[in-house]
């Protein structure tokens, strides 16, 4: 079935909205980028262009007849949710910067009648209180119609507007949070300032002002454009919604605990003159837009709480609030972000964010005055990037299962527009963490697109000196140099198992360009001198603020180390897409470095390598960069990794870098092992987490963010460690099946491919290996080594 075929059939099912099953790109977008185009961004008259606002905006447009095609370009600043005719059909635009504004393509037929019909659009700009990720420049609205026959629908003077009253922002700060917090603000609407049913065909507009233009659109190709919009097509697809209920009430104060509420749509009474107060669970985190219908209760204040988990009460001379277990409530207190909507005693009003909430926990707090309130409904609507499971695994273990489980929920809710740290603290698109996250994506749904817009994003972040940005879209710069060198490993990642040589060719510049501000810094023997901004490595006690350690020349084994692997990645990048003058000269310098990495940080008596040339300080770390970067090999590598493990003084690494230990101990032949490791993560499971944190909590020290993706690599290992699959050529037109069962008996599953997927099954006696049209292979099991065709492969065992 054709994808477009797919996504209509998955909306008229109800289970995507139909806008997300249509195109998203007319054939001609990209002509847009080269174009002056004939709409014109407009706003508010009375708006400010850079402080808080929340905007309506209605055209009215007449069709002779319904159309059989209504193809517009959509786009807002910072963001908008476009209605046609009562229906909300689209939202965004997707996050990107000035220089790469994304516009959404929509086709409005399936919406338009013949007659008199509304198009509206609810914008809004959260001014300095903004989410960190979200760039912006002021507050703007734009639609074009695609070809003549839409233009009529062309933002300009003839749209109408009217500045809300009804919304202000609730503020909070890190220290509320309890951690780094910059994901906007929460929502307070006050419902007799609301103009109810304003996105409506009948609603009357006749007292709104004209909207005021700002300027003409251009694509970012334009020649003289006057905007700083600098229009681009969105190259994802609509986020996936799907409807969910909470799962049932904890605890309730004020009122008696409701029978079906919130599992089923049950009434709540809530007398006047009462606060109540109720604590739902959903049972698992999510990231959602709850939608609370409300009737009656004039002037009632209610408020909305979400909550990844409770916390315990603080403990005398503690610095951090301890969370436990997470299933427990009991005796713990409600601390996170809100909404809060003041009632205005009408009939089914209906409250939904403007942007979606990340919880499993949500505290409705309700308080009323002179009117009794009826809580109608309360019931949310997951959203997320549409990434569909394909791979399978299936060993016998319900632990293991149910592992996989929890690193799929945790992928999933830290992926939208973009890949994301974490969805309830900071939503921003870090490079370390993507790296893991990209490959959890390709091998649970090979699905390469967001993969690529994350690439596609961070080299849109490059500085005139060559560094990418830490994290990106984001309007505050943050520089962590290690993070430009895991970039051009997350290309040669997309390289690797995407088919895509276009796109990398295109993305070589920009390797080219990181690589040459870390030349500059490259002392004559190769080794780097102190580099600038945070020397982030990974989150370990003894090291401050995450920083690798160094010496005052700037001599650190870990940084040495993953330039060494940069230069290789790119020498053989360069070898297949670019030039191979460059192939030369990165394989030279990668030679240099090894060379010189044995000879600072290799210590003969301990039998490792220490974090720096002094000799002083060892770590995990750098013992397993060192095998990833070939400095050790072979058995050396292997005898390397063992004695790493078991060394005492060693700084052990975090969930984010053990990943990339279990990849060198899976290289030098200890794939066996892999299970046995995955101790922390059972741990969580077991700790009432229904996502992996972003560190393991620690007495006095719990995880600040209960889901953060670096920590979901187990969705990439047990399917290439563990059932073996892995690509072994570009683009994963070649495949490698290498199994390591460790104790497990029998496994079977499968991995998505780019030609389809890969089935393994491994029993005591035989392999059975299938492989896509057109694609070979090789496999390997202890001492048997055969060569794989496409189709059904056998192979004895015994």
């Amino acid at each position: 079935m054709p994808d477009s075929t797919r996504r209509r059939f998955l909306a008229q099912a109800g289970i995507l909205p139909l806008a997300a099953a249509l195109p998203l790109r007319s054939q001609d977008a990209n002509d847009r980028v080269h174009e002056i185009w004939s709409a014109r961004w407009i706003t508010a008259p009375e708006a400010h262009p850079t402080e808080y606002g929340v905007y309506h905006f209605r055209h009215t447009l007449d069709l002779p007849a319904k159309p059989a095609r209504f193809l517009v370009h959509v786009s807002a600043d910072n963001r908008y949710q476009f209605f046609v005719n009562g229906r909300r059909v689209a939202w965004g635009p997707a996050r990107g910067d000035l220089f790469h504004w994304r516009f959404e393509s929509i086709d409005l037929a399936p919406y338009l009648e013949a007659g008199h019909n509304t198009l509206a659009a609810l914008v809004w700009n959260f001014g300095e209180l903004a989410p960190e990720a979200q760039v912006t420049l002021q507050t703007g609205f734009l639609l074009q119609g695609d070809t003549a026959d839409e233009r009529a629908a062309d933002t300009g003077a003839s749209w109408k507007c009217l500045r809300s009253t009804a919304y202000s922002p609730l503020v909070f700060t890190s220290g509320q949070m309890h951690g780094y917090y910059v994901a906007g603000p929460g929502d307070r609407i006050e419902a007799a300032h609301h103009p109810w049913g304003w996105e409506t065909r009948d609603f009357d507009d006749s007292k709104w002002t004209a909207a005021a233009v700002i300027e003409p659109a251009a694509g970012r190709e334009a020649q003289d454009a006057h905007s700083r919009w600098m229009l681009v097509p969105r190259t994802i697809p609509a986020m996936e919604e799907k409807p969910e209920r909470l799962r049932e009430v904890r605890r309730a104060t004020g009122i008696p605990v409701p029978r079906l509420f919130p599992a089923r749509p049950e009434p709540l009474a809530i007398p006047a003159h009462t606060h109540a107060v109720l604590l739902l669970d959903q049972s698992y985190l999510t990231t959602a837009y709850p939608e609370l219908t409300i009737s009656e209760g004039k002037d009632a204040v209610v408020k909305l709480r979400y909550a990844e988990t409770l916390f315990e009460p603080r403990k005398p001379g503690a610095r951090a609030l301890e969370k436990g277990n997470r299933n427990q409530v009991e005796g713990k207190e409600f601390l996170g972000n809100n909404d809060e909507f003041v009632a205005d005693g009408g009939a089914r009003r209906a409250f939904r964010p403007l942007w979606w909430r990340t919880y499993r926990y949500i505290e409705l707090d309700i308080e009323t005055k002179d009117q009794p309130l009826r809580v109608d409904d309360l019931r949310a609507t997951y959203v997320g990037f549409p990434f569909e499971r394909r791979a399978t695994f299936d060993a016998g273990s319900p632990e293991l299962a149910r592992l996989l489980d929890v690193g799929w929920r945790t992928a999933r809710l830290c992926a939208h527009e973009t890949y994301m740290d974490c969805p309830y603290y900071e939503q921003l698109q870090y490079v370390g963490d993507t790296r893991v996250q990209c490959l959890v994506s390709l091998f649970n749904s090979g699905d390469g697109r967001l993969m690529r817009n994350a690439i596609d994003l961070i080299n849109d972040s490059r500085h005139s000196e060559g560094c990418t940005m830490s994290r990106y879209p984001t309007r505050l710069e943050q520089y962590i140099p290690g993070f430009s060198l895991w970039w051009i490993g997350m290309l040669h990642d997309y390289w690797w198992y995407v088919d895509d040589p276009e796109f990398v060719r295109r993305m070589l510049p920009g390797v080219r360009a990181v690589l040459s501000f870390f030349a500059g810094y490259q002392k004559a023997n190769g080794s780097l001198a102190s580099l600038p901004w945070w020397r982030y490595f990974d989150w370990v006690p003894s090291w401050p603020s995450g920083n690798a350690p160094q010496e005052s020349d700037g001599s650190a084994a870990l940084f040495d180390l993953l330039l060494l692997m940069a230069y290789r990645w790119a020498g053989e990048l360069e070898t297949a897409h670019g030039l191979r003058a460059m192939a030369d000269t990165y394989r030279e310098r990668e030679r240099q470095l090894r060379t010189t990495a044995q000879q600072l940080y290799w210590d003969p008596g301990r039998k490792l390598y220490s974090d720096t040339p002094k000799k002083e300080q060892f770590s995990l770390h750098t013992n397993t960069m060192a095998v990833l970067a070939d400095v050790a090999t072979g058995a050396d590598a292997h005898d390397l990794m063992q004695r790493a493990l078991s060394a005492e003084g060693l700084a052990q690494p975090g969930l984010f870098f053990l990943f990339y230990v279990h990849t060198a101990l899976a290289k030098v032949g200890e794939g066996d092992h892999y299970l046995e490791r995955l101790g922390d993560w059972h741990a969580m499971i077991e700790r009432g987490l229904t996502t992996f944190a972003e560190v393991v909590d620690r007495p006095g020290s719990p995880s600040r963010s209960d889901c953060h993706a670096w920590s979901a690599s187990p969705n990439i290992e047990i399917f290439r460690t563990v059932l073996g699959v892995d690509s072994a050529a570009p683009g994963f037109n070649r495949v490698s099946i290498r199994p390591h069962l460790g104790t497990l008996k029998s496994v079977s599953g499968s991995a998505p491919h780019p030609k389809g997927k890969v089935d393994v099954r491994i029993e005591a006696s035989a392999a059975t290996v299938t492989l896509p049209e057109g694609i070979t292979g090789e496999f390997e099991w202890k001492s048997i080594r055969r060569e794989l065709t496409p189709g059904v492969n056998r192979i004895p065992l015994a």
